[in-house]
């Protein structure tokens, strides 16, 4: 799903606004509607950012929900984002996973940093080093490469990662997680 958006949200979308879309993508029914309990929101710290929800409506993405009904309640205006794999059970259960992705969770962290944590969980299998190129990872984090880079040098301050590096011949990211999260 994030591989979708990637490609299906404009390339300025904010990272608060894709993470805001994936949990739209993911809990959506099959008719594209959504409900987002108030509680989700408050946690992701989304709730009382309305420019998020303008950007996605804007990016012709999704209707702006009436934001006095709780829950929230809003359609989604892509009808390609309901027919991504896998179904609405294993959607459902990846809504859940991506507000805390194993093996890189963040506690309350700031949206880019929570996105680049979950763009590399998805690209981290139980290896120790991994390789997507920094163009992928960057369009996927909803940054330039040297935005990238920096959300990167972030996420080993924090401890989430041991290493990380970029070769700038192939493109590839390699990082390695902490000794004790692998």
């Amino acid at each position: 799903m994030l591989t979708y958006l990637g490609t299906a949200l404009p390339r300025f979308t904010s990272p608060a606004a894709r993470l805001l879309a994936l949990q739209c993508a993911l809990r959506a029914d099959a008719l594209g509607r959504v409900r987002l309990p108030a509680g989700l929101l408050r946690g992701m710290r989304l709730r009382a950012n309305g420019e998020l929800w303008l950007e996605l409506a804007h990016a012709g993405w999704l209707e702006l929900p009436d934001f006095r009904a709780l829950p929230l309640q809003l359609r989604l205006l892509d009808a390609a984002v309901l027919d991504q794999a896998p179904g609405r059970r294993a959607r459902c259960r990846a809504a859940h996973w991506a507000l805390r992705p194993a093996p890189l969770a963040l506690p309350a962290a700031a949206p880019a940093l929570r996105l680049a944590a979950l763009v590399l969980a998805t690209h981290s299998p139980t290896e120790a080093e991994h390789s997507p190129d920094m163009d992928v990872l960057a369009r996927l984090c909803g940054h330039s490469p040297q935005q990238t880079r920096e959300l990167l040098d972030r996420l080993v301050t924090t401890g989430t990662l041991s290493a990380w590096q970029h070769n700038r011949v192939t493109d590839e990211v390699f990082w390695q997680l902490p000794q004790s999260q692998t």
